[in-house]
């Protein structure tokens, strides 16, 4: 558990390592949580226990691997075809915390309208208006290049357990129309459909894990928060009560920074990371100590009562 150790500043906002609205809009969040029932999202659970990439990982890395216990992601970035030009544009890896809110959203429209076509037109405005996102060009171009990505990323995910295995073997998103913007200044790709492909979808309606929109709209400033918030989520209310899990540091690292060097600096970031987690998502039990962390049974952030039929099974 965690003890509330913030600074304040002069105003009396709390601020924990600078982040002052940040660390404002996570206390705002948890208060209204607790008053009212918030939009779904949905993640798949091998997105829960592996990662994208945190930051963009250059052009020339083509391929992205992560494997967690007995979950596996392989992500391969993709081209699509110019139609001015009539050339292979090549795409990059999808990165960052805006890749993972489309992955949500898109997840979360397919399962909500039951269908594998996705309009991520208006769909995707509101959605971004919904976390409080800024709608301005910066904002929309850099969500455009990561829906490019993931839709031209063929995507590989794969789970071998005690109940069964699943694999994954394909682009995500199969099918998505492209245009250009005329303005060579804002030229990026851009789907205004998408169309996850068979298999994911109906993977997606077995193991997707169901989170609380108003706790990701709080952590959309850091991709590892967005991270570990998702991995509680399934993780925590798999554990037998009244039973705990133990977790050493190397192995967290190993899962949530592999790319930090110091084992010291890694688990200072995360924690500061857990900490916003935690705010959010007050339900969740676990303690932190100087060999690793304690994982304890924990309700999920959304009832299964508030969602129908659909659930991580693994």
């Amino acid at each position: 558990m965690f003890n509330d150790q913030r600074k304040r500043t002069k105003q009396g906002r709390p601020a924990v390592s600078g982040l002052t609205l940040i660390q404002s809009r996570i206390i705002d969040t948890a208060g209204r949580l607790a008053d009212a029932p918030s939009e779904i999202t949905y993640q798949h659970s091998i997105l829960c226990q592996t990662a994208l990439p945190y930051r963009d990982p250059g052009a020339e890395v083509r391929d992205w691997k992560r494997r967690q216990g007995n979950a596996a992601l392989l992500i391969e970035a993709g081209r699509a075809l110019d139609p001015e030009s009539g050339e292979w544009v090549q795409l990059g890896l999808p990165w960052g915390p805006k890749a993972r809110l489309i992955m949500m959203h898109l997840n979360s429209e397919a399962i909500r309208t039951r269908s594998a076509e996705v309009d991520v037109g208006d769909s995707l405005t509101q959605f971004v208006k919904r976390l409080g996102l800024d709608d301005g060009g910066r904002t929309v171009r850099s969500i455009k290049d990561q829906v490019g990505a993931l839709s031209a990323a063929l995507i590989r995910m794969a789970f071998t357990g005690p109940q069964g295995s699943f694999q994954i073997d394909a682009k995500v998103v199969s099918g998505f129309d492209l245009w250009f913007p005329k303005d060579g200044r804002q030229r990026v790709l851009w789907p205004s459909t998408v169309q996850l492909s068979a298999d994911y979808f109906a993977s997606l309606q077995a193991h997707a894990v169901p989170l609380d929109e108003n706790a990701v709209a709080a952590l959309t400033h850091s991709a590892m928060a967005l991270d570990i918030y998702a991995w509680l989520s399934q993780r925590l209310h798999r554990i037998p009560a009244p039973g705990r899990h133990f977790i050493p540091w190397p192995l967290v690292k190993e899962q949530f920074g592999p790319d930090h060097k110091s084992l010291p600096k890694f688990r200072q970031v995360f924690v500061v990371a857990l900490r916003q987690v935690c705010t959010v998502y007050p339900a969740a039990k676990l303690d932190i100590t100087g060999e690793g962390m304690f994982l304890y049974a924990s309700p999920p952030p959304i009832a299964k009562k508030q969602f129908l039929g659909i659930g991580s099974k693994k």
